[in-house]
């Protein structure tokens, strides 16, 4: 880093005596030191990269009337209310306001909704942190478990449910960072909804297949809610 600060100044000085542009202020005043951004690829976080775009092609794809999320970045969520008007539930406030974006403040343990109402869900990158304190929750070993009854809860029939969580070889607690699940446990939560694609990140790339022996990746899940035909 010092090698690199020692360069920063250089090429500020460089900047100054070749300076002939007078629409700036150059000055060691406003020095803002970036250090890091030097990379010969762009850096990006693969899952959030993959998840993100397969979840705004499902939505592109199945054109809800409005869309509700739970916890998910706001970043994407407000990304999405553009084309499709969404609303974020959240225990912590977005202080941010666009178009077609809504915010209420709620738990995904007690969703202010009501029962078999809404017809498009999400909840990315969230069950696996409920009940482990990371975000000033209460510590609850059931916590994904009671989240996901909950999402189930207000789906309505035919409604669709967009969800992902981190898998590995076996359930895991990485406390208090996050769960991890096998497919087989996810499905068996999920139980009564139907299973229409799923995913799996490992490492840069996605497959159609969980594999265990892969270790540690991410599953990508769209359920829908079957119609009780009796």
């Amino acid at each position: 880093m010092l090698i690199k600060f020692i360069k920063y100044i250089y090429q500020f000085n460089k900047y100054r005596r070749n300076n002939d542009n007078p629409n700036f202020v150059v000055s060691f005043e406003y020095l803002y030191p970036r250090l890091a951004d030097q990379t010969a690829i762009t850096p990006i976080d693969p899952t959030y990269f993959f998840q993100d775009t397969w979840f705004a092609n499902r939505i592109l794809v199945n054109k809800p009337r409005r869309h509700y999320d739970i916890g998910s970045s706001g970043m994407t969520i407000g990304i999405i209310s553009q084309f499709v008007p969404s609303t974020m539930i959240d225990i912590r406030r977005i202080g941010l306001h666009i178009p077609n974006f809504s915010f209420l403040e709620g738990s995904i343990l007690h969703l202010p909704l009501k029962t078999d109402s809404i017809e498009s869900l999400s909840s990315l990158c969230v069950l696996e942190h409920i009940g482990l304190g990371r975000y000033g929750d209460p510590i609850d070993p059931w916590g994904s478990e009671k989240a996901i009854k909950e999402l189930m809860r207000v789906l309505k029939g035919n409604g669709n449910l967009f969800c992902s969580v981190p898998v590995d070889r076996e359930c895991r607690i990485y406390f208090n960072a996050h769960r991890a699940f096998t497919r087989e446990y996810i499905v068996k939560l999920f139980d009564g909804l139907e299973l229409i694609e799923e995913k799996y990140i490992y490492g840069i790339k996605t497959f159609d297949e969980y594999d265990s022996s892969k270790g540690f990746g991410t599953g990508l899940y769209h359920f829908r809610k079957v119609i009780d035909e009796n």
